[in-house]
């Protein structure tokens, strides 16, 4: 049967598992296999890769077409192939990165954080990727947690680094040199294995540290194959668009898995074209890139997306490229939803929802425009090559419909966490399934959520773990207590709130400032309660949270 014989079909769901079946399968392009991962058997795409030069040298192809754009600066894929050659080749003779060694990245987005990332995992080195929005405090964790051989980080961060004793290259001065040092050096390779690390990006930890979720080579080949299965799939539904020919706006932060994985690392890939939004988000700023670079495709949180709705009138714009959007990183409600298909013109036929966190890479699953039509509210099924359960306290599945905690695994789940056998342990079990710590229930196929991981607060697409900031709340001398709460917020999604029992008067400037100089300002609280009255606890000594008021 061919695909276009299969596309005649009438009923689109059957349609949609026949092409992929045709995809993955047997001899497919993208065909999937059990192989041992790691100690376990699990589906991967037999045509792939086993290294990110691969990827490296695979887009020369790409040439003179555009790989990253911003306002004002274009890069090529020739280009950029060239800048990173030249790079690596410096990080290896002149500063000594070895493969195994840690280069961070603590920088806002920028073509040059792209360019360095590329250069550290094409020689084998781990790249690691800081939250630009720590703290000094944050950053000094960060520096002894992943003790890197150098940090690469924008003037803005190089000066929170001064005294710390690493060495520091400039993604304004040092990088741009460095990556035209070498103008006609060869492409980078490594000797490394599939499983060897190759970033680690930082999770707000439960229990009050950032934690290094670290992935491997093979995590984000198997990332870049499935985007690459998904234009294959938009071919066989008839889409004549060459992936080439698709541009993608990238705003969200270069630390996170939405634009590292999923969008810097699949462009390269499949030869399709990155505009890069810089700076602080600016919805004139945005809405000019996608008119000027005819933007096909956005993956927004749903704060940005509130922001577009908030702008008002869109006409002066010509938006009319946009033909994909999507929401991630953040919970959003089907009547946010409807708002979005209502106000935004691009949204109203277009609009995607999904499911994923740092440690699977990539979403776990997907609702198409159709998922979420039929089923308003859910998350979609789980995308290819993906194994999900939902299983009881006891770790056993429930049957279909019945909540519980999500489980996953796949050739998309991250190593571990880095630096961290504990924690590792007990989000990975020995047969590589992923503990999500998110409740939701599966219900003919798709997935539903009915809380993130508890107590965590999701602010404009930012995890804040309450902990977090209660450890350094507890630090001030004159709190007693404190518990942390996030609180619906019509912009962010929630904001963060904080009940706090004092043994002296305090003020929200006092305690603001205090938690300020200590965390990243999206962990400080905005909201405050001073009390004298103990908080309410459970027999075993915990704070019964749904019993405190704001």
């Amino acid at each position: 049967m061919t695909t276009g014989q299969m596309t005649d079909s009438t009923d689109p769901r059957a349609m949609a598992r026949a092409v992929k079946e045709q995809l993955t399968g047997p001899g497919g392009p993208f065909e999937l296999a059990e192989d041992d991962v790691l100690g376990s058997k699990l589906p991967v795409f037999t045509h792939r890769r086993r290294a990110m030069h691969e990827l490296l040298a695979e887009s020369v192809q790409h040439g003179d077409r555009d790989y990253i754009v911003t306002a004002d600066s274009r890069l090529t894929f020739g280009e950029h192939a060239a800048q990173v050659a030249s790079l690596a080749r410096a990080l290896r003779e002149e500063y000594g990165v070895q493969p195994g060694d840690r280069v961070a990245i603590a920088a806002a987005n920028s073509p040059e954080w792209i360019v360095t990332f590329w250069a550290t995992v094409s020689i084998g080195a781990i790249s690691v990727g800081y939250n630009a929005w720590w703290s000094a405090r944050e950053l000094a964790y960060g520096l002894q947690h992943a003790t890197p051989t150098l940090v690469v980080a924008d003037a803005k961060r190089a000066a929170q680094l001064e005294g710390s004793g690493v060495r520091v290259l400039t993604i304004e001065g040092d990088i741009p040199r460095l990556a035209g040092l070498h103008p006609d050096g060869p492409l980078p390779t490594s000797d490394v294995a599939e499983d060897d690390p190759a970033v680690i990006l930082y999770t707000s930890g439960t229990s009050g540290r950032p934690k290094g979720a670290t992935h491997s080579h093979r995590n984000l080949l198997s990332v870049a194959e499935y985007h690459r299965m998904n234009d294959a799939l938009a071919a066989a539904f008839g889409d004549p668009t060459d992936p080439r020919d698709r541009t993608y706006l990238l705003v969200l932060p270069l630390f996170h898995i939405a634009s590292l994985h999923n969008l810097a690392v699949p462009r390269l890939a499949n030869g399709s074209k990155i505009a890069l939004h810089t700076g602080a988000f600016d919805v004139d700023g945005v809405l000019r890139l996608i008119q000027d670079e005819r933007v096909t495709n956005w993956g927004a949180v749903p704060t940005m997306a509130n922001r577009l709705l908030a702008h008002g009138d869109l006409s002066s714009y010509d938006l009319s490229s946009l033909t994909a959007f999507s929401l991630a990183s953040a919970p959003s409600s089907t009547a946010f939803q409807e708002r979005l298909r209502n106000g935004l013109p691009f949204a109203t036929n277009a609009l995607v929802d999904s499911y994923g966190l740092t440690e699977s890479s990539t979403a776990v699953s997907v609702a198409t425009t159709a998922d979420l039509k039929e089923d308003p509210g859910t998350l979609g099924y789980p995308i290819v090559g993906v194994q999900l359960e939902v299983r009881d306290a006891m770790d056993r599945p429930v049957p279909d419909g019945v909540e519980g905690e999500i489980c996953v695994r796949s050739a998309y789940t991250m190593l571990g966490y880095w630096n961290d056998p504990a924690a590792t342990a007990g989000a990975i079990g020995d047969d590589r399934w992923l503990h999500t710590g998110d409740l939701g229930i599966v219900r003919e196929g798709r997935v539903r959520l009915s809380s993130r991981r508890s107590d965590l607060i999701i602010r404009g697409g930012e995890n804040v773990y309450p902990a977090e900031v209660e450890g350094v709340l507890m630090e001030h001398p004159m709190v007693r207590e404190c518990v942390v709460l996030g609180v619906p917020h019509e912009d962010l999604g929630q904001e963060v709130a904080a009940v706090v029992v004092t043994e002296a008067p305090l003020d929200a400037e006092q305690l603001g400032g205090f938690v300020g100089e200590r965390l990243g300002h999206f962990k400080v609280p905005t909201q405050w309660r001073f009390t004298d009255r103990p908080l309410p606890r459970n027999a075993t000594g915990k704070v019964i949270r749904r019993e405190v008021a704001v």
